[in-house]
C-alpha cells in the first residue's frame, strides 16, 4: 500500500524487453535499506525489486502490466515518480493508493493559474464513473484532488511544489498518465450495484 505522497523522482537507466520487460531506475533512496522483493510504486505502479546496486534497482514487468500502463513509453533518461510501501506508523498524507493502476489518462489541457497549472485529462469512459468532485485520484502515483468532473474529462491543479518534487512539471499535452481511482470510490459503486432497487 502507499499514500500517492512522491518521496523520489527516479530514472530510467537501462531497459531490456526478454519476454518481460526489465528496467533499471536510477534512485536516490539508500538502497541499503531495500530488501530484494520490496515494493515501490513507480509512476504509480506497484512493482518488485529484484535487484540492486549503489544507486539503483531493477524490477521486472509484466506484459499484462505494460499493456494496462503508461509504461509502454518508458525511455533511458525519462524521469518517474517514486515511492517506498507505506509502513505502519507512517503518516497517511495523501489517500490510500494500491499501485494497481486502472488505465491510463490522457492529457489534454494544461494552463498556468497563479503559480499552479490546472490540468485537464480524459478518463476511460469505463472509470468515469469512478472519479468525483473533490474526490481522490493517484495520477502517476501523486495522490490528488478532483477539481471537477463533465463526463469523461476532469480536472486537477498541480501547485508549484507538487511540479518541482514529481516528474509534473515535465508532462505534456496528449501524455498518458498511470490512473489509479479511489479505492472507496469502487467499493461503493459495487455495493450499489449490489443493492436492490426499490
Amino acid at each position: 500500500m502507499f499514500t500517492g505522497i512522491i518521496t523520489d523522482v527516479g530514472t530510467i537507466r537501462e531497459l531490456e524487453r526478454a519476454g518481460d520487460l526489465r528496467a533499471r531506475i536510477a534512485t536516490g533512496y539508500d538502497t541499503a535499506s531495500i530488501d530484494i522483493g520490496a515494493s515501490i510504486a513507480s509512476d504509480g505502479v506497484c512493482l518488485t525489486v529484484i535487484a540492486l546496486g549503489d544507486d539503483w534497482y531493477d524490477v521486472q514487468i509484466s506484459a499484462e502490466t505494460v499493456s494496462k500502463t503508461n509504461l509502454s513509453d518508458w525511455t533511458p533518461g525519462k524521469r518517474i515518480n517514486l515511492e517506498r510501501a507505506l509502513r505502519v506508523g507512517d503518516e497517511l498524507g495523501g489517500h490510500i493508493v494500491s499501485g494497481h493502476v486502472d488505465g491510463v489518462a490522457q492529457v489534454i489541457e494544461a494552463r498556468d493559474e497563479g503559480d499552479s497549472t490546472r490540468v485537464t485529462l480524459r478518463a476511460p469512459e469505463d472509470l468515469a464513473r469512478f472519479i468525483a468532485p473533490k474526490g481522490s485520484v493517484a495520477l502517476n502515483g501523486t495522490s490528488l484532488t478532483v477539481n471537477e468532473v463533465d463526463g469523461a474529462t476532469f480536472g486537477v491543479n498541480i501547485i508549484p511544489h507538487t511540479k518541482q518534487v514529481t516528474n509534473w512539471g515535465e508532462l505534456t499535452v496528449d501524455d498518458g498518465v498511470n490512473l489509479e481511482i479511489d479505492t472507496l470510490a469502487r467499493y461503493v459503486a459495487r455495493l450499489a450495484e449490489a443493492t436492490p432497487q426499490a
